[in-house]
C-alpha cells in the first residue's frame, strides 16, 4: 500500500497506527498542498481521507481490539474520532484536555481494555500541538491524561519516537516523564530513556549515545536471560534482565529466559514458578522458556565427544587436592591418561557407582594459563540427588562453565550479557566453544548491582531463610523483587533507579535511599492520606465547646488528586492526639488540628510521675493555622477506630560492605524488625492488601494485612522515603 499526502499535512493518526500495528506503508509525500491524503492499494482502489484511512488500518491490522473488539466498541471509537479534531482548535484545546482527563480517571485506554485507533488519534492531535501540550504535559494540571499519554508513548517506543521525530520534528515529544508517571512501566518503557542515560556513570557529557552490541545486526540479536532455579529473583538479577530486555527492544531481536538447572541441591520448582512471576513484574517480553536440562542428552554426548578428542579428562583427585594443585598450576596425574581409561571412568560416572563417585570430568585446557579459570575446569560431577524436574535419571551433572557456552550456542544465542565479576572467565568461555567446534557468541559485560548493607549471594540469603530470621524469600527486608515490592517499592521506581546507572561497567556500591526517593516521587503525588495515633500512652485532647454530638464530614483523601476518592472523617468534642505531641504542648499554646482548625491548650493534666495524661483545650475555628507551630494529627475518640500493626524495618547486617573474607554472620544486625500499635480512622478498614497510603505526619505504608476484624490488627509495613536514620546506620 501506498499512502500520498503533501508535505505540510501528513496524516498523522493513521501514519502512527500503520507503524504501531506493523502494517506495511509506503510513504509518499509529493502531493500538492490541499489535497486530501490518499491510499493507493494492491488491488488498484483508492481510500481518500485521514480517518478514513485510520479506519482501514485498524480493520487490517491484526492488533486485537484495534477497531474495536465489536460493534459497539467501533461504534465507540467513531465516535472518538470525530472528537479529535477539537483538539486542532485553539480556543477549545484545553478544555478538550479536562474533558479526556476526566473520562481516563479510571480507565487505561480511551475504548475496552486495549490500544486501539481512537488512542492514536487522540495521542496524534496531542503530540502534534507541540510546546502547547508539552507545558500542560510538565504541569500537574492533567494528571490523567498525562499518565495516558505516557503510557502509550512507553509502550510503542522506539515505533513512537521513530515517528515523532521524522513527522513531527521539534513540536513535539514522546519521551515519558519517568518519575511522574502513575502506573508501573511495561518493559519497553525504560528502553528508550536508557539510551538518553548511557554510560552516564563512564564520562561526563555522554548522554544521548546509544547502547551498542558488538557485531549485532538489527533483527537478528538472540539473548537470554539464564537464572538459576536456586533462589528468587533479586536487585541484582534484575539488572540483567532489564538490560538483556533493552538489548532485545533496541535490535528488535528475541529474548528467551532459559533455567540453568544444573545443580539438583539447590533447586526445586518452587524456585522456578517465583522467578517466572517474578520476570513478569518486572515486564520481561520473552519468546520462550528453556531448561538447561532440556539439553543434557546433547551435553553427556559432547562431553564423551570431548574425551575421544583428548580435551577432557577423568579426573579421581581430592577436591581439596585438586583446587590447590589448580591454585600452583601442577598437572594431575590423570591428565595424561589414555581415550580408554577416560571412557571406562565415564561410564562409571554415568552409572553413579561408588568408583564413579570418586570422579569429575575435566576439560584439557592449559594448566599453566596465567588466567586460573583455563587450568582445567571441571565439567561435570557426580550427584545422586534427585533433579525438581526430570527426577533420577541422571547421577551426574554439567557444570555452569560447561553448559553456559554449550547451550548459548546451540540455542542461536547471539549475545551473552554478564557481569564483570565473570571477566576472568571470558577465555573460559570462549576456549570450551572452540574446543566444541561451536559458533562463537559475543559476551557483553556490565557492572554488578551492588547495594549498600546488602547480600545479593542466594547461598547468604538462603541462610537467613533457614534459620528464621526472616519469613521467606518475599520478607520485606530482602533484597528480593518480592521482598521490595512488598515493602512497598514500585517496579516503575526499581526500572528508573536502574536504567540511571545505564550500562556502565564501573563498580559501584549504590546506596538504597536513592531508590526510595525515586520511589516517593512516583506514591506521593497519588497515595490517599490518613490519620493514625500511636496507642501507647496517647492523650485525650477535650475540647469543652466541641461538638457534644459527633458528626460526621467526607473529605478528599488527596487534596490535589482527587482519584484517590473520599473519606468520613468524625468530629467530636473528645479527640486522642499522640504522647510525643501532647508532652511538648504549654498552657495557652495555639494548635492547629489538621483538616479541623485551630484550637487553644487551656489546661495540662499529669499522673503521679508527671507525665501528660489530659489536655483541656478550646475551638478557635477562626485562628491563622500559618502562625502555629504544631499541626496536629487526631482521632475523635469513637468506638469506630481500628486496631493497626505499624512495622518498620532495618538492614539484615550492620555493615555497608564485606570484605572478601569476612564472615556475614559475624554482621547479622540482631534487631532488624520494630512494631508499633496504632490506631487508625474508619476509612482505613477499606484499605485493601498491596495499597500504599501515607499516614499523616507519620511517614509511607503498605498494607500487608488488611482489616478483617476488629480483634485483628490491620498491618502497614513501614516504606522508607530515603530520609530514615536506621540501626545500622
Amino acid at each position: 500500500m501506498e499512502l500520498m499526502y503533501p508535505a505540510d499535512s501528513p496524516p498523522l493518526p493513521a501514519i502512527a497506527a500503520a507503524k504501531i500495528a506493523g502494517v506495511s506503508l509506503l510513504t509518499n509525500s509529493s502531493q500538492p498542498s490541499g489535497s486530501p491524503p490518499t491510499l493507493a492499494l494492491a488491488s488498484g482502489e483508492k481510500l481518500q481521507g485521514s480517518y478514513v484511512i485510520l479506519r482501514y488500518i485498524g480493520r487490517v491490522s491484526n492488533l486485537p481490539g484495534f477497531y474495536g473488539q465489536d460493534a459497539y466498541q467501533s461504534s465507540q471509537i467513531d465516535e472518538w474520532l470525530e472528537y479529535a479534531p477539537v483538539f486542532g482548535s485553539g480556543s477549545e484545546f484545553e478544555g478538550a484536555c479536562s474533558f479526556v482527563d476526566g473520562y481516563l480517571l479510571q480507565r487505561t485506554f480511551l475504548v475496552g481494555n486495549a490500544l486501539s485507533i481512537a488512542d492514536v488519534a487522540i495521542w496524534t492531535a496531542l503530540a502534534g500541538a507541540g510546546l502547547r501540550w508539552e507545558s500542560l504535559r510538565k504541569s500537574k494540571k492533567y494528571q490523567n491524561l498525562v499518565r495516558w499519554f505516557n503510557s502509550v508513548s512507553v509502550e510503542h517506543d522506539p515505533v513512537l519516537s521513530d515517528f515523532s521525530a521524522t513527522f513531527l520534528g521539534k513540536r513535539g515529544s514522546t519521551k515519558a516523564v519517568v518519575s511522574k508517571s502513575k502506573e508501573p512501566q511495561s518493559s519497553s518503557s525504560w528502553s528508550a530513556s536508557l539510551e538518553n542515560d548511557a554510560h552516564a556513570s563512564d564520562a561526563a557529557g555522554s548522554r544521548g549515545i546509544q547502547v551498542d552490541l558488538p557485531n549485532a545486526e538489527v533483527g537478528k540479536v538472540k539473548l537470554r536471560f539464564a537464572p538459576e532455579p536456586s533462589g528468587f529473583l533479586h536487585i541484582g538479577h534484575s539488572k540483567a534482565a532489564l538490560l538483556n530486555q533493552y538489548f532485545a527492544d533496541r535490535y528488535k531481536g528475541e529474548l528467551i529466559v532459559r533455567f540453568d538447572d544444573t545443580n539438583p541441591d539447590k533447586e526445586s520448582n518452587e524456585f522456578v514458578d517465583n522467578l517466572l512471576k517474578d520476570i513478569e513484574t518486572l515486564g520481561i517480553k520473552y519468546s520462550t522458556v528453556t531448561y538447561t536440562s532440556d539439553y543434557f542428552p546433547q551435553t553427556m554426548e559432547m562431553a564423551e565427544k570431548l574425551i575421544k578428542e583428548g580435551k577432557a579428562y577423568v579426573d579421581d583427585t581430592p577436591r581439596e587436592k585438586m583446587q590447590q594443585e589448580r591454585m600452583e598450576g601442577i598437572d594431575s596425574r590423570c591428565r595424561n591418561n589414555s581415550v580408554e581409561e577416560n571412557l571406562k571412568l565415564w561410564k562409571e560416572m554415568i552409572a553413579g557407582s561408588e568408583r564413579g563417585l570418586m570422579c569429575c570430568l575435566r576439560g584439557k585446557l592449559d594448566m599453566k594459563d596465567p588466567n586460573k579459570s583455563l587450568r582445567d575446569p571441571v565439567y561435570y560431577r557426580c550427584n545422586l540427588t534427585p533433579h525438581h524436574r526430570i527426577g533420577a535419571k541422571y547421577k551426574l551433572y554439567p557444570t555452569y562453565d560447561f553448559c553456559c557456552p554449550f547451550v548459548d550456542s546451540l540455542e542461536g544465542i547471539t549475545h551473552a550479557l554478564r557481569s564483570s565479576e565473570y571477566h576472568d572467565r571470558n577465555d573460559q568461555y570462549y576456549r570450551i566453544q572452540s574446543d566444541m567446534g561451536l559458533r562463537k557468541v559475543y559476551i557483553y559485560e556490565f557492572s554488578r548491582l551492588n547495594m549498600v548493607y546488602t547480600l545479593l549471594s542466594k547461598r547468604k540469603l538462603l541462610w537467613f531463610v533457614q534459620n528464621g530470621k526472616v519469613d521467606g524469600w518475599d520478607d520485606p527486608r530482602f533484597p528480593t523483587v518480592q521482598g521490595i515490592v512488598r515493602r512497598g517499592l514500585k517496579i516503575e521506581a526499581l526500572i528508573q533507579f536502574i536504567l540511571e546507572q545505564g550500562a556502565s561497567k564501573n563498580l559501584n556500591l549504590m546506596e538504597w535511599d536513592k531508590l526510595w526517593a525515586i520511589n516517593k516521587k512516583i506514591i506521593d503525588p497519588v497515595c490517599p492520606r490518613h490519620m493514625a495515633v500511636i496507642e501507647e500512652r496517647r492523650v485525650q485532647l477535650i475540647l469543652t465547646d466541641g461538638p457534644k454530638d459527633p458528626f460526621v464530614r467526607i473529605l478528599p483523601k488527596h487534596k490535589k488528586y482527587p482519584g484517590a476518592g473520599e473519606k468520613p472523617v468524625t468530629y467530636s468534642n473528645r479527640l486522642w492526639i499522640d504522647f510525643a505531641d501532647a508532652q511538648v504542648i504549654s498552657i495557652d499554646e495555639e494548635v492547629t488540628l489538621k483538616d479541623w482548625g485551630n484550637a487553644i491548650v487551656k489546661e495540662i493534666k499529669k499522673d503521679g510521675n508527671g507525665v501528660v495524661s489530659q489536655l483541656v483545650g478550646v475551638l478557635n475555628l477562626d485562628g491563622n493555622v500559618k502562625t502555629t507551630k504544631l499541626k496536629l494529627t487526631w482521632l475523635a475518640d469513637t468506638n469506630e477506630l481500628i486496631n493497626l500493626t505499624l512495622v518498620d524495618f532495618d538492614y539484615l547486617i550492620t555493615k555497608k560492605k564485606l570484605e572478601e573474607d569476612e564472615d556475614f554472620i559475624d554482621v547479622v544486625n540482631p534487631r532488624t524488625k520494630i512494631e508499633t500499635s496504632a490506631l487508625g480512622e474508619s476509612d482505613m478498614r477499606n484499605v485493601k492488601r498491596g495499597d500504599v497510603i501515607q499516614l499523616e505526619r507519620k511517614g509511607y505504608y503498605r498494607c500487608d494485612v488488611p482489616f478483617v476484624r476488629p480483634s485483628k490488627p490491620l498491618v502497614l509495613f513501614a516504606i522508607p522515603d530515603g530520609k530514615q536514620q536506621t540501626v545500622a546506620k
